[in-house]
C-alpha cells in the first residue's frame, strides 16, 4: 500500500491516486458513481480548477474491503 511511515491522515492528489489504481480520471469518476463506498475526495478550494485529494488511510481501508469481500467467497 504506502510505506509505513506515512501518516494515517495523509492525502493523496486526485492524479496521483489514478496513477496508484492504474486508472484514468475518468476511470476513476465511472468508479466512484458505480461504488457509494468508495472515500469521498477533498476539494482545495471551491473553483473547478482546485486540486483534489483522497485521504490515504481512506482509500487503503477501501481495497482491504474489496480484498476481504473477494477472499470470503
Amino acid at each position: 500500500m504506502h510505506p509505513d511511515n506515512t501518516p494515517s491522515k495523509a492525502l493523496i492528489r486526485q492524479l496521483t491516486l489514478c496513477d496508484w489504481l492504474d486508472l484514468s480520471r475518468s476511470g476513476l469518476d465511472k468508479l466512484r458513481k458505480k461504488d457509494p463506498t468508495f472515500p469521498k475526495p477533498l476539494k482545495d478550494g471551491h473553483s473547478r480548477q482546485a486540486a483534489t485529494y483522497y485521504v490515504v488511510a481512506e482509500v487503503e481501508a477501501w481495497l482491504r474491503t474489496k480484498i476481504e469481500a473477494r477472499d470470503a467467497v
